[in-house]
């Protein structure tokens, strides 16, 4: 194994996911400024967007997005803009 690759602050960190309020403990040197107590004890908090306790892989709970109906406001607004487009143009023209 290679000397002096790992880095110094190799510690235990609290991993908390902010959707679920779930954490767990284990040994990282991710970058912190806050702490909490894990167990009786105080450790360096790390706070995450998503974990395997709020993922839908994981979780199983899939969420379908309603593609058809971000297309059709789209499509409403992308008509309504032409139309303001053509009526600018049209009354530039007189």
């Amino acid at each position: 194994m290679k000397k002096d690759i790992h880095p110094e602050n190799y510690r235990p960190v609290i991993f908390r996911d902010t959707s679920t309020g779930d954490e767990y403990l284990t040994r990282s040197c991710a970058p912190t400024k806050e702490t909490a107590v894990f167990e009786g004890q105080e450790y360096p908090l790390y706070s995450m967007g998503i974990s395997s306790f709020s993922h839908p892989f994981y979780t199983g709970q899939q969420t379908f997005v309603d593609t058809a109906g971000r297309v059709d406001k789209f499509q409403q607004r992308a008509a309504k803009a032409k139309a303001i487009a053509e009526a600018r143009a049209a009354k530039a023209k007189k």
